[in-house]
């Protein structure tokens, strides 16, 4: 173990965590931070747009569709072009069409101009999300350094989804517009910012002699379709024919796909990669945890300003105390996977969520914010032990080639987790007679059942890879028995 050094790295790797190595974390968590609070925000502004701008309950569902799935359509392609393009110029060209866009929205008069921001700021997203995290993969030198700015990254961007109601509560008071304002502001700062500070590392990626546009064009199509099934679970009963044609249209695509991948002299996804049953269990327990999370947090608002009749600022203050992931994650956490290992850490914050989400199930009107502030708690402990590690976990035992190939697979099973998870809930409360507390307790079991399977997931071991592949990583990081 200790007789075994990790290899040499190459050159422009960070290898300590130096001032200059802190300043490039910095920007790539201001960036991870910016999209999960650009999310949130959103959320706690609807109520607003929908009263100043006049518009219908679908075109306002559309405009968090949208973002759904320029995110999710775009984000294989994105993790892909990062590594084939270069993860710095993927990532400064994005930030900047994501400012250009959020923008947009902030000057929006009419419906289909929220729908156009929106959408193109999820592809942004998609594009940028992989970028920022292989350039962390393949800026820090793997280790225990790596590790540490994965877990700070992750429990950034994690605080920025926890901490995005509160900040977009008190934004709205002042007008929904800087909802969309403030990520311009923001975005600018660490566009400055990253100028100067961030590079390319490692290996550059050969010329290629033909590019996959079958390939492209199938899985990006896929995406969108399938992601756009997911949004219509949510209406339940209204064109169920069309919801499977979409569907089906979605597979057919992704046997396109594969099709093409296996035949496609450079291939956009090497799919000896999805052999990988690490990989697999990794992006399937990020999905059932989002799944939990995004159902679990959507229905806590519908209880808080539905039936409670609380204001926006008092929601978004009642959930403030998730955003204690922020400050556990890069704390905590980084010790608890040295001393633990990553799949005891996981399970643990899996473990943590189910709590949390069972402590709620029988909640009532008249129930006092002590008795809700242990779940509350326990999501914002499940969010710090499970976010970061599952980031770890993602590109592990993977080529630094395809990092930002890794990247998009979880965060397209993030995003997918998110929209099913608040499509799951909606069509399990409409459908249980909801608005009401009954519908509501019933769709409460979706998060539960969610974040067990998670659990469960994590059990089988997220984390066991081909022996050399293990050796290659320092002894603090691997499981204790």
């Amino acid at each position: 173990m200790s007789e075994t050094p990790p290899p040499a790295s190459p050159p422009g790797v960070i290898t300590t965590m130096s001032g200059r190595a802190w300043s490039v974390l910095l920007v790539l968590c201001g960036a991870i931070f910016l999209e999960g609070i650009d999310v949130a925000m959103l959320n706690v502004a609807l109520p607003s747009i929908r009263a100043d701008l006049g518009l219908s309950t679908g075109v306002l569902s559309g405009v968090v569709s949208a973002y759904v799935l320029g995110y999710g359509g775009f984000m294989l392609l994105g993790g892909r072009a990062s590594d084939l393009l270069g993860r710095r110029r993927m990532f400064l060209f994005w930030l900047t069409v994501f400012l250009l866009f959020s923008g947009l929205g902030g000057f929006a008069t009419e419906g289909w101009m929220l729908l156009t921001a929106r959408f193109v700021t999820g592809v942004a997203a998609a594009f940028m999300a992989p970028a920022g995290l292989s350039l962390i993969t393949s800026g820090f030198a793997e280790g225990p350094v790596r590790n540490k700015a994965l877990l700070v990254y992750a429990g950034v961007g994690a605080g920025g989804f926890s901490l995005g109601m509160v900040v977009g509560g008190v934004l709205t008071s002042f007008g929904w517009r800087w909802v969309f304002f403030a990520p311009v502001i923001m975005s600018a700062l660490i566009l400055a910012a990253a100028i100067p500070l961030l590079r390319d590392t490692g290996a550059r990626p050969a010329a290629r002699e033909s590019f996959d546009l079958l390939g492209t064009l199938s899985v990006t199509g896929a995406m969108l379709l399938l992601v756009y099934g997911v949004v219509r679970l949510e209406h339940a009963g209204d064109g169920t024919g069309l919801t499977a044609a979409v569907f089906a249209a979605g597979l057919l695509l992704l046997a396109l796909f594969v099709w093409a991948e296996r035949r496609a002299p450079a291939p956009l996804v090497r799919l000896g990669i999805l052999r990988s049953g690490p990989l697999v269990r990794t992006n399937l327990g990020a999905l059932l945890f989002m799944v939990a999370f995004a159902g679990f947090q959507f229905l806590a608002t519908l209880y808080f300003q539905e039936l409670r009749g609380w204001s926006t600022m008092q929601t978004g203050l009642a959930m403030a105390v998730m955003g204690l992931d922020a400050i556990l994650a890069p704390t905590l956490t980084p010790r608890l996977v040295q001393r633990f290992g990553n799949v005891k850490v996981i399970f643990g914050g899996m473990v943590s969520a189910t709590l949390a989400y069972v402590l709620f199930l029988p909640v009532g009107l008249g129930w006092a914010y002590t008795l809700m502030l242990p779940t509350v708690l326990l999501v914002g402990v499940g969010f710090a032990l499970v976010y970061g590690p599952l980031t770890i976990a993602a590109t592990e035992g993977v080529a630094e080639d395809e990092h930002g190939l890794a990247g998009g697979l979880l965060y397209t099973a993030m995003q997918f987790g998110m929209a099913l998870g608040v499509s799951a809930v909606t069509a399990v409360y409409v459908a249980a007679g909801g608005p009401g507390l009954d519908a509501l307790h019933t769709a409460l079991l979706v998060p539960v059942v969610a974040a067990a399977l998670g659990a469960a997931v994590t059990v089988f071991g997220i984390r066991t890879r081909p022996a050399a592949a293990v050796a290659e990583t320092p002894e603090p990081v691997q499981a204790t028995a």
